[in-house]
């Protein structure tokens, strides 16, 4: 203050409200240059930490660039008012002081939040710190945490302000289960949502479906209360979470492999063939390269029908997915279907023979 105060002299400022302008323009221009100054080195820091191998120091500066930055005009412009605080009264005083901390709490807050943010999109992600983690997983944890520093944010605005935590936590324990009576149904919702985070049984993007309700699609999200499931008639459906700890789901997004069973009928003229038709069918399969020979892998005459001698096919593709799969069980329908008429016989429908006896006509009346 003296090297402002030297400068106003030399201006030849000397009346009290002069003086305390000019002493605010000053102390504002100086936190506008320090302000200016401090985002510059955060962007020359910023190409520096490009250059690393490491990604955790980027994003520590890309969380903490904007909540400082504000920083500095809170601390800057509280301590402009601090400075001149002869011309303000007390309780004005008081009021920056409070703002200031306040603001400080929230920024602290909002720098840890987006910390959080950055380190969980960070993890979902494959790169240089190694492989992705689940990212429902990253997203439950992340969650807790944030609100972890949510209600701890809040607890600590409220001492600031005066409030008494230890009656707050006191009044929580005997109104708690006042509120759990009153909340079950959300109670039951949020640790559903967390029996899906710990045991996993699917993921965001998983395809899952329930035989015990009407629930099939894709998991777009899944929240403390609810989970959004897209069917696949692109409509979304939304599931409390409550619902998934009494009914079973089931999981094919982690089929190991996708099923090929059919059954095949031949006329009862082709028995002679079908001996030939079942071997040449099998060899076909075993060399075929989307089948996984690993698994079962049968084709056997099945039943003698009404109308058709059957037998099945029963293999399993390599692939899991819906569209290849339909492509590859169209390609071995049809080369079956060869294999049926290269040995001159034909698949069965549905026919019905009639048996007609034609008796001899005996004792004729004859006439001289």
């Amino acid at each position: 203050m003296y090297m402002v105060d030297q400068l106003l002299e030399v201006a030849g400022i000397d009346s009290s409200e002069s003086i305390l302008l000019a002493k605010m323009f000053l102390l504002v221009f100086g936190v506008l240059l320090f302000n200016f100054l401090v985002r510059k080195s955060f962007q020359r820091l910023a190409v520096q930490l490009q250059k690393t191998q490491n990604e955790w120091d980027d994003a520590l500066l890309d969380a903490a660039q904007k909540p400082l930055a504000w920083g500095v005009w809170v601390i800057g412009l509280a301590w402009v008012v601090e400075i001149v605080s002869d011309s303000f009264d007390t309780d004005t005083l008081s009021f920056v002081v409070n703002l200031r901390d306040t603001l400080l709490i929230i920024l602290v807050s909002w720098c840890l939040v987006r910390l959080v943010n950055v380190v969980a999109n960070m993890l979902s992600k494959p790169g240089k710190h190694g492989e992705a983690w689940d990212k429902t997983t990253v997203e439950a944890i992340g969650k807790l945490i944030k609100a972890s520093i949510f209600i701890t944010a809040i607890l600590s605005l409220m001492q600031h302000f005066g409030f008494s935590i230890s009656g707050l936590l006191a009044f929580g324990g005997v109104g708690g289960i006042a509120i759990g009576f009153a909340a079950k149904g959300l109670l039951s919702n949020f640790f559903g949502g967390l029996m899906i985070y710990l045991d996993r049984q699917f993921s965001v993007g998983d395809w899952i479906r329930s035989p015990d309700q009407e629930i099939e699609g894709t998991v777009e999200y899944i929240g403390w209360r609810l989970t959004r499931i897209r069917t696949f008639d692109m409509r979304p459906l939304y599931v409390p979470n409550a619902t998934f700890t009494s009914i079973s789901v089931e999981n094919p997004s982690r089929m190991s492999n996708r099923r090929f069973y059919e059954t095949f009928g031949l006329r009862y003229d082709d028995q002679d063939k079908i001996q030939a038709i079942t071997l040449a069918v099998k060899e076909m399969l075993l060399a075929h390269p989307a089948i996984d020979t690993g698994k079962t892998l049968m084709v056997n005459v099945n039943t003698f029908n009404s109308h058709s001698v059957d037998f099945f096919v029963y293999t399993f593709t390599k692939t899991t997915n819906w569209a290849e799969f339909h492509e590859i069980k169209q390609e071995l329908l049809g080369v079956i279907a060869d294999i049926v008429a290269q040995h001159g016989a034909e698949f069965a429908f549905p026919t019905q023979t009639i048996h007609m006896n034609h008796p001899q006509i005996e004792g004729a009346d004859t006439h001289e």
